[in-house]
């Protein structure tokens, strides 16, 4: 753009701003500019209460009568400081000619089709799970059921239904309540999953230990050592949820520096080290019971979910690895995306690895136990 030897003004606003008479100063330069910065009239008063910082040259880009200010944003410390201090929701048309609102942004069932692929999923995901409880209940007190802790089976299923609806809070427009929400509640849950499952391994663990005769590890079978187990380890990431909603909660975020002419709603995680603590745990619980069930996957029995359980936290590692590399690197509705997928990917998992065999297994011997009735 060629260099005007002094400012020119320009109509800022609307025809009835130029009806008044409004304007607003723009000044060409060859400067390098990075962007335009349109501001409101309350901005107004923020820049020019700083006039006194400012130099001659950065004063003709503020218009002491206009309703709307266009300004360029040159690298020049103290108007970046201040153009960066207010708080702005509009940006110059094509023409640059008046200010237009910004476009808002965040993962929306009326603008993203993914958001209705992810939909699709959870309710698929969901049935599968309902179909899953129902078979179990109904089969109960089969030998596949009740081996292994079928108190346990039903706390993970339950719980992996409720860690995919928690996919709920992250689709939508943000709010402070959902963006305490969404992660804190989902960690909890999720954390029951793993304890739930780092629980079975030790039992599995224990019980090849005790076949031994006079073998000391048969006082800890039963029902109190897996229920405590669970409670223990699932007490410990809620104590991690109530230091991080008292101290530093994740809220409302507004990014209106990521892309040009957006304003990208999303959530703030508040305490970053409460948020990796969360994955951490997790990460810890799933190790655990992937080298356990490792270690136990060959032991002779035809009920041992050992290999399954292993499988499943292969696929859980698998899934949170690339998740969370493509979560640091992303931005907006984008970061949401990638999240739910991750949520999407290692629930299924689990359900596939852990808990499709076994309802091969219950159906497989139920339909040769009405053979074997027929025959007779």
């Amino acid at each position: 753009m060629e260099k005007s030897k002094g400012p020119r003004t320009e109509p800022c606003g609307t025809p009835t701003d130029r009806g008044r008479g409004e304007e607003v100063v723009c000044e060409w330069e060859t400067l390098n500019v990075q962007s335009v910065r349109c501001l409101t009239a309350g901005a107004q008063n923020s820049v020019l209460q700083d006039q006194e910082k400012l130099s001659k040259k950065d004063m003709s880009y503020v218009a002491m009568t206009a309703s709307c200010v266009l300004m360029e944003k040159f690298p020049i410390s103290p108007m970046l400081k201040i153009v960066k201090s207010v708080f702005y929701t509009e940006w110059p048309n094509e023409s640059r000619d008046k200010c237009v609102p910004k476009v808002i942004e965040f993962l929306s069932y009326d603008t993203d089709v993914v958001a209705y692929v992810f939909l699709l999923l959870l309710v698929l995901s969901s049935t599968t799970i309902t179909f899953l409880i129902g078979i179990f209940i109904f089969f109960r007190n089969t030998p596949v059921v009740r081996a292994n802790n079928r108190n346990l089976s039903f706390i993970i299923l339950v719980s992996l239904k409720l860690s995919l609806l928690c996919i709920f809070l992250f689709i939508g427009k943000p709010v402070d309540i959902t963006c305490m929400l969404r992660h804190v509640s989902f960690g909890i849950i999720f954390t029951v999953v793993l304890s739930s499952i780092l629980a079975k391994t030790i039992i599995v663990c224990i019980a090849f230990k005790s076949t031994t005769p006079g073998s000391s590890w048969r006082k800890w079978l039963g029902v109190k050592l897996p229920n405590s187990i669970v409670m223990i380890l699932s007490s410990l990431q809620v104590l991690n949820a109530i230091f991080w909603l008292l101290f530093s909660p994740p809220f409302q975020e507004l990014d209106m520096d990521s892309y040009p002419g957006k304003i990208t709603i999303q959530c703030n995680e508040g305490s970053r080290l409460a948020f990796y603590v969360m994955l951490g745990y997790m990460g810890f619980l799933a190790a655990v019971s992937l080298i356990l069930a490792f270690m136990v996957r060959k032991l002779p029995d035809i009920y041992n979910e050992a290999k399954h359980i292993t499988f499943s936290m292969l696929v859980f590692f698998s899934v949170w690895i690339c998740a969370i590399p493509a979560y640091l690197s992303s931005k907006g509705k984008h970061t949401v995306s990638v999240e739910v997928f991750a949520i999407l990917a290692s629930g299924n998992g689990i359900m596939v690895c852990i808990f499709l065999p076994k309802l091969w297994n219950i159906l497989a011997k139920s339909e040769m136990k009405k053979r074997q009735l027929l025959e007779k």
